[in-house]
């Protein structure tokens, strides 16, 4: 879906923009008369940018900021090109960038490099991945206190049960998700369809297929931008964090991929309900890689409080068919559709990072013809299966040691990633529930 790209004639302000480790977005505002430097790749910030912790600040003792005096990064544009913003009007645009040291190299700290590695040593085995993503999250009041679903705008009342596929509450919030839908067609994402989901205030936007996974990316975190700007323009805050209320469903980004060879076919495909030996090897990748890599999709503190037994969020290690009680799930379909979704990642978590430890864990198990055990049937909960790490620090160690990262990600992002990830632990665990969820509100 292509964007509408804004007239350069009748903007005010633009924004150069980059996602930290955290996804957060950094920005610089920038007059539009500066757009041909822009883009020809002549914008500077500092490369300790991508590396702050959530509150942003930097991170003490890193090699980016002191030991090489804070060096500048060169900000190039990515494909998507100058894009509207549509918070604000015809009178903005941003330009999404990634980073390069200044010969022009890629930066190895920038986590859409890392995926676009991943991607490359994909297509130099003849395979394209095809992928798609489902983005959980809350609608939320904030302006008294504590978290409180928005009060309905037809009958002003706060529901706070379940509403799981509720044409009514659909109904209620309708202008916003027209603008929403608006602003993704803008932007060039391809939205798909929208439900109410099960926690008072939730709802889930899936994102259509497609055969580009740093497009997908990209859709993802500016989907995940728009959301959050177009609430608050409509007089609420919306929230990915993983679990804003204790007693309701958290938030989820699933991820469901396949590969095509190079004539196009899902290799995943023999013509069975089953599938291929190639979808069980990318199976047993994934499955091996996912405790290390847990600290990537869940990479926050409230992260685990989604991340217990029954609570629709897997935590054992383990796949099945149809069954969404595992941790990696092979939908039914017509066998050329034949992929698996990954379930784990919570909607706190960097899409770019996310993206490229599936596809990254898919091919260390093609590559190894890593066989995975049987699949599962029934409740995964009830089983006894290898768990993911169920606490932060737990995450943050073994993904800092873990031989499978290192064949994934280059060793300055593991080493910037788990240092930003040990000092929010340090820093923010003196911080209440509350103080925390204020801090995550508009970040994730």
């Amino acid at each position: 879906m292509p964007a509408i790209h804004p007239d350069p004639d009748a903007l005010r302000q633009i924004r150069i923009v980059i996602p930290d480790l955290n996804g957060v977005a950094r920005a610089k505002r920038m007059s539009p008369q500066a757009l041909p430097k822009l883009m020809t790749g002549d914008a500077k910030m500092p490369l300790s940018t991508l590396n702050l912790d959530i509150r942003g600040n930097d991170i003490e003792d890193s090699p980016l900021v002191f030991d090489t005096g804070d060096a500048d990064g060169f900000l190039r544009p990515t494909p998507r090109g100058l894009l509207p913003m549509p918070w604000i009007g015809p009178e903005a645009a941003m330009l999404p960038m990634a980073m390069h040291r200044e010969d022009g190299t890629p930066f190895a700290g920038d986590a859409r490099h890392a995926l676009a590695s991943v991607v490359d040593r994909l297509a130099a085995q003849g395979l394209t991945a095809v992928t798609a993503t489902e983005l959980e999250f809350y609608l939320i009041d904030d302006s008294e206190g504590p978290f409180q679903p928005p009060s309905n705008p037809i009958t002003g009342r706060r529901g706070w049960g379940a509403a799981t596929l509720s044409m009514q509450v659909m109904d209620a919030f309708n202008s916003f998700f027209d603008a929403l839908y608006e602003g993704c067609d803008a932007l060039g994402i391809d939205a798909d369809t929208a439900t109410s989901e099960a926690g008072p205030g939730q709802f889930e936007i899936n994102l259509n297929h497609g055969a580009d996974p740093l497009r997908m990316a990209d859709d993802t975190w500016l989907f995940k931008l728009l959301v959050r700007r177009l609430a608050r323009a409509h007089g609420f805050a919306a929230s990915f964090m993983a679990k804003p209320y204790p007693d309701a469903s958290g938030n989820g980004l699933h991820v469901h991929a396949s590969l095509l060879d190079r004539d196009g076919r899902n290799i995943f495909d023999d013509g069975s309900a089953q599938g291929s030996d190639a979808l069980r090897h990318a199976i047993g990748g994934v499955l091996a890689s996912m405790a290390d890599a847990t600290l990537i999709f869940a990479p926050h503190a409230g992260s685990y409080d989604r991340l217990v037994p029954g609570a629709h969020a897997p935590t054992g290690i383990g796949w099945a068919y149809e069954n969404r009680t595992a941790s990696i799930r092979v939908p039914n379909g017509p066998p050329a559709a034949r992929r698996l979704e990954h379930r784990v990642p919570g909607g706190d978590a960097n899409p770019y990072l996310v993206l490229a430890a599936i596809l990254g864990g898919m091919e260390l198990g093609l590559a190894d013809k890593i066989t995975p055990p049987a699949p599962l049937t029934g409740n995964a909960y009830t089983q006894e299966l290898p768990q993911i790490p169920d606490t932060w620090q737990g995450a943050v160690t073994q993904f800092a040691s873990s031989k499978h990262m290192q064949r994934l990600f280059p060793a300055r992002l593991i080493d910037n990633f788990t240092r930003t990830k040990q000092q929010e632990i340090d820093v923010l665990s003196a911080l209440s529930p509350q103080d925390l969820q204020t801090l995550y509100l508009d970040s994730l």
